[in-house]
């Protein structure tokens, strides 16, 4: 059984308004701080970090058995980074998953690199506004700091709407303009995004020399002293793990009998279904098929759990797939499409519920640090 959500875990969601809440002297959580940095690590599990904490002294000096979040369902990167930068549940800024289905046109979407080729328009597709916008209407200054090929493109648009962007080529680079920035402009909201090891953890898995030198690059940037009355938090959207070859499912012909379309990503399918097909019978026939490898539940029965958030607006449910299959422990489950079969090659994956993907570290500097 997929399980629900608990309403007391600290998640992603409320980090936003934490942040709000320290400009303003007002934070349960945070002292007051003059500006406020957001640091995010795409891919970086409070697990793995501890794991490799010889590494990353910087970022687990301090750490406390308390200094961690949960992310959202499905814990993949378009769903997280979302609500992070929205302060809105993925059952409410739509994004509820890696590929959905645009039933309007009945074509599979890519929410975190599709947009101007799949056509999705970022005003519309996310609506929810943005962190970013939200300062503005307070009149704060508001930046992002990322990768320079990212600048322009429609997530960027979907998700930093209202900050300035501004391009650093380093970990050490962007950590250093976001310190300055923050500095140089007072009652300032600075994002700073650090993509490093996510990337290695792909290609690389979490236990290997690429992924430890990537933390550690990291770790050193953050080793940089912040400036006086500046809180900085750091955090990651997702954490991953390492499916190894024999954990790899491929469907056969037969399971997708009745299957209009499959969406999300290894670890966590949209299963859209044809239209005279019975959700709860295609339910249970997936379930058998797959016992011991994946949970399978309906978008009703999910929807119920909570995962997507305590609400779910009808344009976010229609995203979603009529099933949705969560990959157990380290497994993946491929469609056997071309397109999915090149995905095999990743190593590192995310999107499941397993604690490695969903804790992720929620730490403080400067004038946040305890």
């Amino acid at each position: 059984m997929l399980p629900s959500e608990s309403p007391s875990a600290r998640s992603l969601v409320g980090v936003a308004d934490d942040l709000f809440a320290a400009l303003r002297g007002e934070s349960a959580h945070l002292p007051r701080a003059t500006s406020v940095v957001l640091v995010l690590i795409d891919g970086l599990g409070a697990i793995g970090l501890r794991a490799h904490a010889g590494h990353a002294r910087t970022l687990t000096g301090g750490m406390a058995k308390k200094d961690v979040a949960h992310s959202v369902f499905p814990s993949t990167t378009a769903a997280a980074l979302t609500s992070l930068l929205t302060g809105a549940w993925p059952g409410v800024h739509g994004l509820v998953g890696y590929r959905v289905l645009d039933r309007s046109r009945d074509v599979l979407v890519n929410q975190l690199t599709g947009w101007e080729a799949e056509g999705l328009d970022p005003s519309t597709w996310q609506a929810a506004p943005t962190i970013f916008e939200r300062a503005r209407d307070e009149g704060r200054p508001t930046f992002a700091i990322g990768v320079a090929a990212y600048a322009h493109s429609g997530f960027t648009r979907a998700t930093l709407r209202g900050a300035d962007f501004i391009a650093a080529s380093t970990p050490a680079e962007r950590i250093e303009t976001a310190y300055d920035l923050a500095e140089r402009n007072p009652g300032s909201l600075v994002y700073c995004y650090l993509p490093e090891v996510d990337k290695a953890g792909h290609r690389h898995g979490i236990a290997s020399l690429e992924w430890v030198t990537a933390l550690e690059e990291i770790d050193g940037a953050l080793a940089r002293r912040v400036p006086p009355g500046v809180g900085v938090i750091v955090t990651s959207d997702h954490g991953m793990v390492d499916v190894p070859a024999p954990r790899q499912v491929v469907l056969e012909a037969e399971h997708l009998d009745g299957v209009h379309a499959i969406g999300g990503e290894p670890r966590m399918l949209h299963v859209y279904l044809d239209a005279d097909v019975d959700a709860d019978d295609a339910a249970a026939r997936w379930t058998r098929d797959l016992d011991g490898l994946a949970e399978v539940g309906t978008r009703r029965q999910v929807i119920a759990t909570g995962l997507f958030g305590p609400a779910v607006t009808d344009e976010a449910a229609s995203r979603m797939g009529d099933l949705l299959v969560v990959a157990r422990g380290n497994g993946a489950v491929y469609d056997g499409t071309a397109a999915d079969q090149r995905s095999r090659g990743m190593i590192g994956q995310h999107g499941g519920l397993t604690p490695e993907e969903r804790q992720v570290p929620l730490l403080r500097f400067g004038a946040f640090a305890r």
